[in-house]
């Protein structure tokens, strides 16, 4: 057990670097308290990554962490927004960023995203197109989905043109969790 913020993992398992995890994590408690110079948002938030190295901090309990993290910075940008915009500028911004996603989102199975290149992993296309489906019921027809569910979605992998490239599926699935923490 550590004496920092998180549980440490034992020395023959990998978790994330202590040092930066904390400095990290103060950063944002300043930030979120005002006593930062810099600003933080949410997206600098899930852009946040550690370095991987042995008897590190449970990655789970740092992940989790960061999501809380990302919805208080998120909420704390909607309240602000509102009070200077109003409600009704908030939900038209949401339903912007809603329809940058929807064009992909209309597109066939197995045609949504560029493929990986040859011989690089990518993602099993049907397990993307399946989370895809879930949007489009969420923008369609308001069945129910999370910020958290799209956030801790696995696809299996695929390699080369037979499977989607990662980093366009993860930058699209990035900006739909925008989407919804900006409606939870």
């Amino acid at each position: 057990m550590s004496k920092g913020m998180f549980r440490t993992v034992s020395k023959l398992h990998s978790g994330y670097a202590t040092q930066e995890v904390d400095e990290f994590f103060d950063l944002a408690r300043r930030a979120y308290e005002g006593e930062a110079t810099e600003k933080l948002t949410g997206r600098e938030v899930r852009a946040t990554a550690f370095d991987v190295v042995r008897g590190g901090y449970s990655t789970g309990a740092v992940d989790a962490a960061l999501d809380r993290l990302e919805a208080a910075f998120v909420a704390r940008t909607r309240q602000e927004f509102v009070a200077a915009h109003g409600q009704q500028a908030w939900m038209v911004q949401l339903a912007d960023g809603a329809r940058t996603l929807y064009g992909r989102l209309t597109r066939p199975d197995g045609e949504r995203f560029a493929p990986a290149h040859r011989g690089a992993a990518g993602y099993e296309p049907a397990d993307v197109d399946a989370l895809c489906r879930r949007l489009v019921a969420y923008f369609d027809r308001g069945e129910p989905l999370t910020a958290q569910e799209v956030r801790s979605a696995t696809f299996r992998r695929r390699h080369g043109a037979k499977g989607y490239g990662e980093a366009p599926v993860d930058a699209f699935f990035d900006r739909a969790v925008e989407v919804l923490l900006g409606v939870e």
